[in-house]
This record gives C-alpha cells, structure tokens and sequence, in this order.
C-alpha cells in the first residue's frame, strides 16, 4: 500500500506509529492538526454526532504513549470538553470521549483525583449504559491504586468529594455515588470509619432509594460476610479436589511435557492454597460498631420514623437499625419502647419481625420498667387461650429472648405464670415454656419457684442475680480454689533451694550424677482434696480463689484442672439435706449468644410437623418391603400355559383396546336399526309389567 492511503486509514497508521514512531510523526501532527479542527468544528453544534471526530479520538488515545509531549495537553482537553458538554454530546460520541480517558488513565497518563471526579459528575448523565461502565471502571481503579498499599491522600480527596455528591440534586448521581462507597467497603478497599459515617449521612436522605441502599448495607453486611465466607470456602475445596485428582493421573499416565506443566501448576496452587490458610485472619469489625456519634443517630432515625409516610416495609427496616444501634451500642432511647408496643398484635404484619426487633433493642442499661411494659404487653396479647398455640409459643419465645438481654424485665408472679404452661397439652407451648425455665435456673434461679427449680448443684448454687447497674468484676479466676494457696508454694520452693544446696556441699565428695527435676515435671501441681473445697463457704472459696489467682502465675497443666473442675460442677450436686430430686439435662440457653438475636430463635416452634409427598412416600415403600405383591394371580397348574384373552388385553397398549371400551360403554352411535330394537324390548318390557 502507497503512504498516501495513511492519512485516511487510521488503524494502518496507528499500527506503524506503535512499531516506529519517529518515522510517522509528520502522519500524526497532521491528524493531530485534523483533530483541533474537527473540535472547533464540535463547538459550533456539540449536539450534532461526528464519527469522524470519534475515530480521531480513539486514534488519539491509542498512540498517545508513542508521543507524550505533543498530546501533553490532549487528556485536559477532553475532560473540559466532557465537562462543558456532557450534557448536550451525542450519546456515542460522549461515550468514545470517556473510553479514550479510561485508556488514557490505563496508561498512567492522567491522575486519577481529576479524571474520577470527573466521572462522578458524569453520573448525571441520562445514559444507562455509560453511567455502568464508569461505576465498573471508577471501581476498578480504586482497587489497583489501593493494592499495593494504602493512597490516603487519593482516598479522602474522594471521599470529601462523595460526600458532596450525595447531596446532589441528580437522585441517579447521588444513588450511584452511594453504591460505589458500598462496593468499595464490602470488597474491604474503604473499610475505614470515614467511608461508614459518609453512608450515615445517606440514612436521612428524602429520596427512597438513597435511604433503603444505606439501611440495607448496615443491616445486611454481617450477612452477607457469612455467605462470601462459606462460597470461598466451597470454592477452595473444588480446587483442591481439581489438583489431587492431576496429581494422581501424574502419578499413574505417561510422563511428557503437557502433564509436567499440569504437575507444577497443580503443585502451585497447592502452596498458594496453603499460604491462603495460613494467613492470619484479619478481622473486619460490623459497620456499625463504626459509626461516630450511634446516640445522635438513633434519636434522628426515631424521630423520621415517627414523621415518616413511607411503606411498612421501609419502616421496619428502620426499625431494625435502630434496635441495632441501640442493642449493640448499649444505647438509652426511651421512646423506642412504647413505639414498638403499639404493633405487638398477633393480627399485625410481620409481628415476628417486630418481636425480633424488640428483643434487639434489650439490654442491662435499659430502666426495667421500660421494658417491662413491652414483656407485659406481649404476654397479654400473644399468652392468652384465646390464641392459637403457635402464637403463645412465639410469644413466650420473645420473652424469653427478651430476659435473656434484660433479666430485671421479668417479675416473680409474671415467671411463675408462664412457668405454669410447662403443663399445657400442646408440645410447642411446653418447649418454649421449658426454654425460660431453663433460661432462669442460669441466669436468676431465685425467681423460680421450688418446684421449677432443677436439682442444685455446685455450680447454680454460687449464681446470684444482678442488681440494675451492677458491673461483673471480679479479682479471682473460678475455680482456682481447688489449687494449693501460694504459700505452700513458697514453702515448697524453700525446701527445694535447702535441698539443693545440700546436694551442692556434697559434690565435691560425690563425683556422681544428680537427677535434675524439669520445670514440666514441676507444672502438675497436686489439686486440693474435693471434700476439703466442697466444705467451704461460698466467700471462703472467693477468697482462696483470689490468693490462688493473686499469688502466683498459674500453669497450663493448672488451668486444665480448673477446667475440667469447673464442668464437674455443672454435673455434681450441691450437699443439701433433704430428698433427692431427680437432675434434668437442660440446654444453656444463654450460651453462643450474639449481638444480634436471629429469627428463628423467636419463630422456632418444636411441633410435629405434617409429612410431605417425599416422606409419606419413604414410608409406603419401606412397608412394601417383604410383602406379596396384589393383583391377578395366575391360578393355573401349568404357568407356562397359553393366557386367555382377558389377560392378553391387560398386556396390550391402551389405544389398541379404546374401540371395544367404547362400544361396551355406549359411546358409539347405534344405527337406526339397534335403536328400533332397543325401542321394541323397552315397549315389551312395559306391557309385561302391567299385567
């Protein structure tokens, strides 16, 4: 091809200029030259579409490396021409315009503050398909400058600036700005307290959107942690089984070069998967524990549910962030309580949500009688015989997750009463009021009355029920009684120096060996006699506990022995005089308990359940098992004899036998004939039964 087909064919040209460039440079000023006519030309009517000019752009961007102090200007240029015109450009022609940045950027051409600024702007747009690619791209490059190590002064300079764009009066501009914060903590690269408390500002937003995306982000991260964690999980195992299975046809085919490359490549993933396990954990705290001022929030979130019209399902979504910030932070909102009572009804929508809710917003700072009107109220609307015994039992199911939080909400008279339903003849009712039982034998056994009492042991004898405020501090380890005090230790120390140094005097005498006892052999300290610790009072053991703990460093072979003494008292009964009362194996329903209290905890109704199609059937075809077969027997001598037509026409296919089932049901239209004779036998049969 001649050079003067290159002014007109850019990709031929932009292929030369990348393999030779100071060769074609006189080529590239003059489509350079083109181009700065071709935008005066774009000034004039900026709406009107130009392939030409797009063409020259993206021949622009391509050899702009090959060139970079001729296009030094080139970058500015378009980023004032997007900004001047974004929003009157042709759709393709502003979209080429942001691809040549983003190639632009790929390069290291441009920073990315100006250019990602930029691009936020650009969200205004009425462009579904440019507003994607930016998001995807402003996401991307975030993550690879942020890869290596941390850009702070990148990440507050946009960070200031989103916090600008929320505010923004384009609702798209301001909702994508939000969703690229959110993408940008849950991939862990704006994990930070700044990027939490800019997605706070976005709750008391009065666009719907703005406010549903940032309560779905508090509320559903911890969720969906759980479920990244589990798919990463699964889909290293799928890899491992991959690699084994290469290693193992390694060992067993032909060795040539392909399965060379497969074995090392399977050996590397190995050692990545290994340094993928061995990494120590980085632990990503909730978003909301990072929240600045969660009382400030709290107060401004009740008072916008209150004034709010927005649909039920957004309410309760406020709901939820508000018993979170307060359960979690241990917060005093007052008002929230009497709020809440006004949809504890059974008939209401999604009350086991709002149950939930109100076990959340529990804790020990709350005034007992605040949350004592919420139990009272859910006992009175949902404990009742008037109700279906599903309702009582989820009823008695938030209770008790309510006291597990708050113990002081619960009063004697109102425990027994409930207790009471350990009797009731629904089985779902009985288990959830066993629950509380249960719950009150370890949290405050003195409530329960005699009978509803378990058979004492060492360990509920020493449980005591908090006062309201009260702080568990403690100066001793449990269980550190059974240990021999530090005096005896600083005895036995003595002892063991005397001895030595009369084995020392000796050795000038006694060339001989002498047994060195090893600090292991000296860790197994021998536990006081159990009759002499179980004879002791509750405060006697505190304090011996508190010299134990206080006087010496313990050992790990100790520790042990306070361990295991410590399930024993779990199991052995307390001395008492009087009959023995038979132990109940019981659930610690207080122990793995969260922050946050789950659904099924309140909707969990232990009743039969009805069978399904698959499990009827499971049981239909065990009972077949062993059984003679029903149907036709054959009930001749010989069974290898001829079958008769009767049998043979079961045998045959449905379509074959149709006619005969017809004409024997009466389907078939009878001719003229059969109808008179069907008539003469009616008429016959009439007159004879006259006379």
């Amino acid at each position: 091809m001649s050079h003067n087909t290159l002014p007109t064919n850019l990709p031929q040209l932009q292929n030369l200029i990348k393999r030779d460039p100071e060769s074609y440079t006189d080529e590239f000023v003059q489509q350079y030259r083109h181009y700065q006519s071709n935008v005066q030309i774009f000034q004039l009517k900026p709406s009107n579409p130009s392939k030409e000019l797009a063409s020259l752009v993206r021949f622009l961007a391509q050899v702009s490396h090959c060139y970079p102090k001729l296009l030094n200007e080139f970058p500015r240029e378009l980023q004032d021409l997007l900004r001047q015109y974004y929003s009157l450009m042709d759709n393709d022609l502003r979209m080429t315009f942001c691809q040549a940045l983003i190639l632009l950027r790929n390069k290291d051409l441009i920073t990315p503050t100006s250019l990602l600024e930029l691009f936020f702007e650009l969200f205004r747009c009425q462009d579904k398909v440019l507003r994607k690619t930016l998001y995807h791209h402003i996401v991307n490059d975030i993550k690879n400058v942020n890869s290596k190590h941390k850009n702070n002064k990148l990440n507050t300079t946009l960070q200031n600036f989103m916090y600008s764009m929320l505010k923004d009066n384009s609702t798209v501009a301001a909702k994508m700005s939000l969703d690229v914060m959110v993408d940008l903590y849950r991939r862990n690269i704006w994990n930070d307290e700044k990027t939490v408390n800019v997605i706070v500002t976005a709750l008391f937003s009065k666009i719907t959107k703005i406010l549903v995306t940032s309560l779905q982000f508090f509320i559903g991260s911890d969720e969906e942690k759980k479920d990244e964690k589990d798919a990463d999980s699964s889909d290293s195992e799928t890899e491992l089984d991959r690699v084994k299975h290469v290693m193992v046809q390694n060992k067993v085919n032909k060795s040539t070069r392909k399965q060379q490359k497969k074995k090392l490549k399977a050996l590397a993933s190995i050692h990545k998967h290994k340094k993928k396990t061995n990494k120590a954990e980085t632990f990503n705290f909730s978003a909301l524990h990072l929240i600045h001022d969660p009382q400030g929030v709290a107060e401004r979130l009740l008072k916008k549910l209150e004034s709010t019209n927005e649909r039920f399902q957004v309410k309760l979504m406020i709901l939820n962030m508000i018993s979170r910030l307060v359960g979690i932070h241990q917060l005093i909102l007052l008002n929230f309580y009497p709020y809440v009572q006004r949809f504890l009804q059974p008939q209401q929508k999604e009350v086991t949500q709002i149950l939930l809710y109100s076990a959340q917003a529990s804790h020990d700072m709350v005034p007992p009688d605040c949350i004592e009107s919420v139990v009272r109220t859910i006992v009175n609307n949902f404990v009742t015989e008037r109700n279906t015994t599903d309702v009582m039992a989820v009823g008695i199911n938030a209770v008790r997750e309510i006291c597990a939080r708050s113990p002081l909400a619960m009063t004697e008279e109102l425990l027994q009463d409930l207790a009471d339903y350990k009797k009731n003849k629904n089985g779902a009712v009985q288990a959830a009021a066993r629950s509380l039982v249960h719950l009150f034998r370890r949290i405050n056994p003195d409530l329960l009355i005699k009978k509803h009492r378990a058979k004492p042991t060492e360990a509920s004898v020493e449980i005591r029920g908090k006062e309201f405020g009260e702080l568990s501090s403690r100066d001793f380890i449990d269980g550190a009684e059974i240990l021999p005090p530090a005096e005896t230790e600083i005895n036995k120390t003595k002892e063991d120096w005397e001895s030595g140094s009369e084995h020392s005097d000796n050795d000038d005498d006694n060339d001989e060996w002498i047994d060195v006892k090893h600090s292991s052999d000296e860790d197994e300290s021998k536990p006081a006699p159990e009759a002499e610790v179980s004879d002791l009072s509750v405060g006697e053991k505190r304090d011996r506990a508190a010299a134990v703990s206080q006087g010496r460093i313990l050992t790990q072979g100790e520790f042990q022995q306070i361990r295991e003494r410590q399930l024993a008292k779990e199991v052995n009964s307390a001395p008492r005089k009087g009959a023995k009362r038979k132990h109940e194996d019981e659930k610690d329903e207080t122990a793995d308990r969260g922050e946050l209290v789950p659904l099924s905890a309140i909707e969990n109704i232990h009743s039969k359940r009805k069978h399904d199609k698959e499990a009827r059937m499971a049981t239909v075809l065990a009972g077949r098992e062993g059984r003679e077969k029903y149907g036709f027997k054959i009930n001749r001598m010989n069974p290898h004899a001829s079958t008769t037509n009767r049998e043979k026409r079961k045998k045959k296919n449905f379509m074959m036998i149709r006619p005969k089932l017809q004409n024997k049901s009466g389907k078939k239209a009878k001719s003229f004939r059969e109808k008179q004779l069907t008539l003469r036998n009616q008429l016959l049969k009439k007159r004879k039964t006259k006379f």
